[in-house]
């Protein structure tokens, strides 16, 4: 028996690849280069606005045209949805694999995610991201109301799956996420984006004796 009930992925950066920055978003809608994207107020902008996007408190469509009008005329409200839209890439190289071996041992599954009403459908039990519609228990922030490393976030995905904080294994690509996580009693490993991510899954919970 696993010391485990549930192993719980963050999605971009850990299952699912996703742009570093709004300017690598922007090179791969086809754009050509543009200072606006290193311009520090309409980082800031993008920061505060995607802020309440991702809970829920901004729709899509406020959203793309706050981002167009801080901007200041380098982008329509169509090219900012496009652009988003290229955040998110494919899944990760063999995470189908971790979930395999997951589930092999009885032990469930789960997502919670910072993300927004615009990202989540694509991510959400769709053809796109086959591991990640095999989760269990899948949850964002935009729907909670609530975004890591908020302790309300990592309360609120307890209490809607009945898992035991102590009984939680849980990865993330942001180190304050994971601190968050480790806060609120669940056992927290930092995963590194920059690296093929399903290796670094499998020795950890290897590690964990979650998996042989």
């Amino acid at each position: 028996m696993t010391p485990f009930d549930v192993v719980v992925f963050d999605l971009g950066g850990v299952l699912v690849e996703i742009a570093a920055s709004w300017a690598e978003a922007h090179a791969r809608s086809g754009y050509a280069a543009h200072p606006i994207t290193a311009d520090p107020a309409f980082e800031a902008a993008r920061a505060d606005l995607g802020a309440l996007h991702q809970v829920g408190r901004l729709s899509n469509r406020a959203f793309y045209e706050g981002l167009a009008d801080a901007s200041r005329g380098a982008y329509d409200t169509a090219e900012i949805e496009r652009i988003f839209a290229a955040w998110s890439g494919p899944e990760h190289r063999d995470v189908g694999r971790v979930v395999d071996a997951i589930e092999a041992r009885g032990v469930a599954t789960g997502s919670l995610s910072n993300t927004n009403p615009a990202h989540w459908p694509r991510l959400d039990g769709t053809s796109e991201y086959p591991t990640v519609a095999r989760l269990g228990h899948r949850h964002a922030s935009h729907l909670l109301g609530v975004a890591k490393p908020d302790a309300a976030i990592f309360e609120a995905f307890t209490v809607a799956t009945g898992f035991a904080p102590e009984r939680i294994v849980f990865f993330d690509d942001v180190e304050a996420y994971v601190e968050g996580a480790r806060r609120a009693g669940w056992t927290a490993v930092h995963i590194d984006a920059g690296r093929p991510t399903a290796p670094q899954l499998l020795e950890a919970l290897r590690h964990l004796e979650v998996i042989a």
